[in-house]
């Protein structure tokens, strides 16, 4: 065997383009021009692979110079460091390929508490798989799990990738690329605070390398802790909180008949209870038990307008607080010239404690006449009525103000093995196990038949003293009865009987290993063939424990239960790039690329997916690229066996016509089929000779997936079942009496078809400021994405998502960002803007003011820098996000799109030496 030789560099005109725009490329890409597409060839043809590989995340072939005929997009270090994000997801949803669809601010109010996921062309969290360094890891595709100092680089990989990549890749792959050669040692420090003095947070991370045995050894580690105290509560910002959909008194005069309106308060609750039927209805509690009449508002059911009622938006987050440690550590050692083994730890916990929401009756409490704590008064009125009981509605904040801890510990380790042999090929394997535990302690929770005992209460005709009734037939029953007549009635012995906490943990448990072998293993007259092949495995499982009480049922709002479950995946691959033309006008450099993959699930059974990709060199300085794929999903383990989930939200009932604030469960299902994808996507780059260092692109995108594996929103599973299909009316539960909606059931389901369609843009330029007489040197770089079609198919009715951006599907028909960047030895200086079309709260709900107006947010930042890497280099940054204030539109309880916080201030240091 021939002795390896160091692979050179990607030349840097062949890697912009196959990397769509990348920062780090074009930015070596300047001052240099491309050799032609022969030369490529030529140098590939030369090269000994080094254990120190090219990668493309759109592909398993790492020959230098190869361009995936996939688009990709490269998150550099420029953009990394722009607007101080303190995770990858908050990075990632700034771009316009992206949907912000978890995030510290969309998920305050329910078990997924601050997680932040990637979620491509807003097809769905499942449907974009995230790698670390092209593998798999546990945690649910949970950026914050992931130390931001470390990161090198983010490749977005916006098209189907199964064939390479395996399921969820329908949308697309994020690849984090960790710098894994650091060296040095480098400590940083931030704070950041917002306009109206909430939004607290500081972060801080030490990052270090160095190399040992003579080099042939190298050891990286990353450790960060972020602290951020959230926004508290939504009411804290005006368009945010107390909003709701109510039925609109002007519709009888042409309008549409509903309307979104501020101070939308309950109408069936107050906090020192609301009496709702007889003689005394519309009464309400004082603290010291007396009657007084209740203040209302405009009465729209269940809600009012006005008035003196409640909203849970008083109390709950706007944004969730968390705490985090990202721990990363990578040893590599080369055993040998052409034998490398490394070794990877990492280590996430994120953790905290906030309020959830209030317990309340919203008017389902019955109170007997005979109640011991009301006053002999209102007994005297009931007695003349002749009425032996009443209904009442009550906010419970006072002693069953709900609570959430939660704490996610992420653990996984890596060992793997890289080599070369021969003059063209280069091997891996590996082999990883992770586990991701959460869990959740529920504190306040009201306890079923300890409250209905509680609530329940007379005078014992012995002591006169009050007691729960069942203790007259039951003396040994230890109840405590229960005050409910005025706020802060309830005393610390009743509130301790009647409420509990229960809790719930989950792991998650992630075993992989793989091989595959890539190498040219012939060489045709127009170059040579590449090939990559490999195969895969792995088990994920699930198992949940909870609560003994829990489990038995015994809390009146929900239970969670136990589960478990687990399945396995074995997969094969093979890739070729195949050169079929060069040097032919307009035909300057063809290359073919195609892929097939087949998985054999222990749930589903067996499936392939496939790609065939072509590139086109039409001139030297215009490219064409276009693939087609069958791309695969499987049903992942929340979707198959994740027990009831809760959550309420706001619903527009079109049978009765009235808003409501209602429960919602979701769940898993056992029989989900997969999902299969057809993409197509064709594009052109272009690098004018006019202007160095300017590229430019245009990607067309067509998506199809059949059998999506969905849950319905509360919303739509209402209007789909009005729109006719019955099947989903199975998981409504209505009030008998009235029509009113009690709960929604939104368990995961098998869709008929959804379809998305559109054009990607991007733009970068890099020039001198001598061109323009400034000194320093200028970026600019832009991204845009328009959405031609994007409909969801239950097989009964097709609606389109398309501009619904309150909505949890939604998104808009044109999105799109700028940054201009400009350097001058050790100043930096940037300005950012995002844009955001105009659109729909929620295009399928008839509101009267449902439009949403274009938004434009501006960010700027600096950063000086002191000294260079040799050494010790001390920089000093700041920002300022959301620099001119700008508020989201009305009712953005949970903003997918906008922005809550509001101007946002950020100063920071970091030292590197």
């Amino acid at each position: 065997m021939s002795s390896p030789k160091p692979m050179s560099h990607f030349s840097p005109r062949p890697c912009l383009l196959a990397l769509a725009l990348s920062v780090a490329c074009a930015t070596q890409a300047a001052a240099q021009t491309a050799p032609s597409p022969s030369d490529e060839d030529q140098t590939a043809s030369a090269e000994v692979k080094s254990l120190d590989t090219v990668s493309v995340s759109a592909s398993r072939i790492d020959r230098a110079g190869f361009v995936a005929p996939t688009p990709t997009t490269v998150i550099g270090a420029v953009e990394l460091e722009q607007g101080f994000r303190n995770n990858i997801g908050a990075v990632l949803n700034d771009l316009p390929v992206f949907r912000p669809t978890s995030s510290p601010q969309t998920t305050a109010t329910n078990t997924s508490t601050g997680m932040t996921n990637a979620n491509l062309r807003g097809l769905g969290v499942p449907r974009t798989l995230v790698l670390l360094d092209g593998r798999r890891f546990v945690g649910n595709g949970d950026l914050n799990s992931i130390p931001m100092a470390l990161v090198k680089s983010v490749d977005v990989v916006t098209g189907g990738a199964s064939a390479a990549w395996g399921s969820d890749a329908v949308a697309g792959v994020v690849n984090i690329v960790l710098d894994s050669k650091f060296q040095g040692l480098e400590l940083e420090g931030r704070t950041g605070l917002s306009e109206r003095n909430d939004n607290f947070e500081y972060f801080v991370s030490a990052t270090g390398g160095t190399r040992f045995a003579d080099g042939r050894g190298h050891i990286v580690f990353s450790g960060e802790f972020l602290d951020n105290e959230g926004i508290w509560p939504k009411t804290s910002r005006p368009n945010v909180g107390r909003w709701g959909q109510i039925s609109n008194p002007n519709a009888a005069n042409g309008e549409l008949p509903f309307i979104l309106s501020p101070d939308v308060v309950y109408s069936n609750s107050s906090r020192g209870g609301l009496i709702l039927s007889g003689v005394l209805a519309g009464q309400t509690f004082n603290p010291d038990g007396t009657l007084r009449p209740f203040q209302f508002g405009q009465l729209f059911g269940a809600n009012m307008v006005g008035g003196e009622g409640d909203s849970w938006d008083d109390i709950t987050a706007a944004s969730t607080p968390a705490k985090r440690y990202a721990l990363f550590s990578r040893a590599s050692f080369d055993v040998t010239d052409s034998v490398r083994m490394s070794a990877d730890l990492r280590y996430t916990r994120m953790y905290n404690h906030y309020n959830w929401f209030p317990d309340s009756n919203r008017g389902g409490l019955t109170i007997q006449a005979d109640n011991a704590f009301l006053s002999q008064d209102i007994r005297n009125r009931l007695a003349a009525a002749g009425e032996t009981q009443f209904t009442m509605g009550r906010l419970n904040h006072d002693f069953a103000q709900l609570t959430v801890d939660f704490d996610r510990n992420t653990r996984q380790a890596t060992l793997a093995l890289d080599g070369v042999f021969g003059d063209y090929w280069r091997w891996d394997a590996y082999v990883s196990r992770g586990d991701a535990e959460t869990s959740y302690w529920f504190g306040n929770f009201r306890l079923a038949r300890q409250y209905a005992n509680a609530v329940d209460s007379v005078l014992d005709p012995v002591t006169g003293q009050p007691v729960c009734r069942v203790t007259l037939t039951d003396p040994g029953n230890r109840c405590v009865p229960i005050n409910l007549f005025g706020e802060g009635a309830p005393s610390q012995e009743a509130a301790d009987y009647v409420t509990g906490t229960f809790w719930t943990r989950q792991r998650t448990r992630l075993e992989t290993a793989g091989t595959s072998l890539r190498g040219e293993p012939f060489t045709l007259p127009n170059g040579p063939v590449s090939i990559a092949t490999g195969i895969e495995a792995r088990r994920e499982s699930v198992v949940q424990t909870v609560d003994p009480r829990a489990a038995n049922g015994e809390f009146a709002i929900f239970n969670p239960s136990a589960m478990s479950g687990s399945y396995t995946v074995k997969e094969g691959f093979l890739e070729t790039l195949v050169p079929l033309v060069r040097d032919v006008p307009l035909l300057r450099s063809l290359d073919f690329n195609a892929g097939a993959r087949f998985s054999e699930y222990s749930t589903s059974g067996g499936i392939w997916s496939w790609k065939l990709g072509l590139t086109n060199q039409i001139t030297e300085t215009l490219r064409l690229r276009a693939t087609k794929s069958r791309d695969i999903r499987s049903a992942n383990l929340g979707e198959l066996y994740t027990t009831s989930t809760t959550l309420y939200t706001n619903i527009v009932d079109p049978v009765t016509n009235e808003g409501v604030y209602v429960l919602t469960n979701g769940g898993g299902n056992a029989d989900l089929v997969p999902e299969t994808s057809d993409t197509r996507t064709i594009g052109l780059v272009y690098e004018p000779r006019f202007a160095q260092g300017l590229s430019l692109s245009l990607d067309y995108f067509d998506i199809e997936i059949d059998n999506i594996i969905t849950t319905i929103n509360g919303q739509d599973m209402v209007t789909r079942c009005f729109n006719g299909n019955t099947a989903l009316c199975d998981y409504i539960t209505r009030n008998p009496a009235d029509q009113s909606i009690v709960r929604i059931r939104t368990p995961f389901v098998n869709l008929a078809k959804y379809v998305t369609s559109g054009f990607d843009f991007e733009a970068l330029y890099n020039f001198s400021g001598a061109s323009i007489g400034l000194p320093g040197n200028f970026r600019i770089r832009g991204m845009a994405t328009y959405v031609d079609t994007l409909t969801v198919d239950d097989g009964v009715s097709v609606l389109s998502e398309i501009g619904s951006l309150g909505s949890t599907a939604g998104v808009p028909r044109w999105s799109g960002n700028m940054s201009i960047g400009y350097q001058n030895g050790g100043l930096g200086l940037d300005l950012r803007t995002r844009y955001v079309h105009s659109g729909y709260f929620n295009a399928r709900v008839p509101l009267q003011n449902n439009a949403r107006g274009s938004y434009t947010y501006f960010d700027m930042g600096f950063q000086y820098a002191v000294g260079d890497r040799s050494d010790g280099r001390f920089t000093v940054y700041g920002g300022i996000n959301n620099l001119f204030d700008k508020q989201p539109p009305i009712s953005s309880a949970a903003s997918f799109y906008y922005d809550i916080i509001g101007r946002y201030y950020t100063l920071g240091a970091r030292f590197r030496f």
